[in-house]
């Protein structure tokens, strides 16, 4: 049996009876042909992810590299990036060529293969806002396919690979559309501008603004190096406005992002620190001190004792504020 807990953020003890990791589109695709597994589990970064049990099936690494510039004009260029690489290791690599749309993105963990399954997004950047297309295996056959923006289906953190396609595709590359000059600035959302002020930048570059996301998720998220987690694990709730309106009578300091039509987004790290869970530590699992939307684990927890203490999590704020959380991160059962 093969011990997963090096390749999963968390930490957490896995085995599988099957391990295997592919570099090309090629070798992914013969893999799949030649063994023709009934069922089989993508690893990618494992940053994402909560195993619950041990896995009885093969699992495939997904490690295909690559950065390259596929098409341009004056204005934009369309990088291909294969799905095995280091997320926050392109961003880095975007901006020092300086093309921009993705430095809201900086140390966000995890692969490029899995930021469109995900629809990742932070401070008011989402990756579909600079997708352009995406290469996958379609796996019962073998063939390669091809998705552009609407074909994926985006919501907030969501795509359709997490619904009607879960399980049919491997994304092997990601194409995003990027500018190469007269770049949007974002420095709206949370504390970019006061760290900007901090750093004393007053014209910030799209390296200015990835330096100090980088400073202010340094501040708040621990490493998954040193203490295991998968960074936030639940998803921000997205409510209409009559309901917000009721809560702000009771709670009026609640924060309140608006979003178009009759829903508004609000804070999960809020309702968690008001329910008395931030930094609050049962044994090996707990929330963060930091940052309360980050489940922890201490020492030698499984995956099962992160899963209740993340439900209890949700039993209290849907008791307390009648608003049901979702988990962004993963169950792998």
């Amino acid at each position: 049996m093969f011990s997963l807990k090096k390749f999963n953020s968390f930490g957490v003890e896995c085995r599988t009876p099957y391990f295997k990791e592919v570099f090309s589109f090629f070798e992914l695709k013969n893999l799949i042909l030649k063994k023709k597994f009934r069922e089989f589990f993508v690893l990618g970064g494992g940053t994402n992810i909560l195993f619950l049990n041990k896995i009885t099936g093969p699992v495939i690494k997904n490690s295909i590299g690559g950065i390259k510039i596929v098409n341009e004009n004056d204005n934009a260029i369309y990088v291909s990036v294969g799905a095995g690489v280091n997320w926050h290791h392109l961003v880095l690599w975007c901006i020092s060529k300086n093309y921009g749309g993705i430095e809201n993105l900086s140390l966000i963990p995890g692969l490029v293969g899995a930021s469109p399954i995900q629809n990742i997004g932070a401070y008011g950047t989402e990756i579909c806002d600079v997708f352009h297309e995406l290469e996958c295996i379609e796996i019962k056959n073998g063939s390669k396919v091809n998705f552009n923006a609407s074909d994926c289906k985006f919501s907030y953190r969501d795509s359709i690979f997490k619904n009607e396609y879960k399980g049919e595709f491997i994304i092997t590359n990601v194409t995003l559309r990027l500018t190469k000059k007269n770049h949007k600035i974002n420095t709206n959302y949370g504390e970019i501008n006061e760290t900007l002020q901090q750093m004393k930048i007053l014209s910030p570059s799209i390296k200015d603004v990835s330096d100090a996301i980088v400073k202010i998720r340094s501040k708040k998220l621990p490493n998954h190096k040193e203490i295991g987690n998968a960074g936030s694990f639940f998803k921000n709730p997205i409510i209409n406005l009559k309901v917000i309106e009721k809560l702000i009578k009771n709670y009026p300091d609640i924060p309140v992002f608006p979003l178009n039509g009759e829903k508004v987004k609000i804070s999960a790290a809020w309702l968690i620190e008001r329910c008395g869970f931030k930094g609050k530590r049962i044994k090996n699992v707990g929330m963060h001190s930091n940052q309360s939307l980050v489940l922890v684990n201490y020492g030698n927890a499984n995956g099962a004792e992160l899963w209740n203490y993340a439900k209890e999590i949700k039993k209290e704020v849907f008791n307390k504020f009648k608003i049901q959380l979702e988990e962004e991160v993963n169950l792998i059962n």
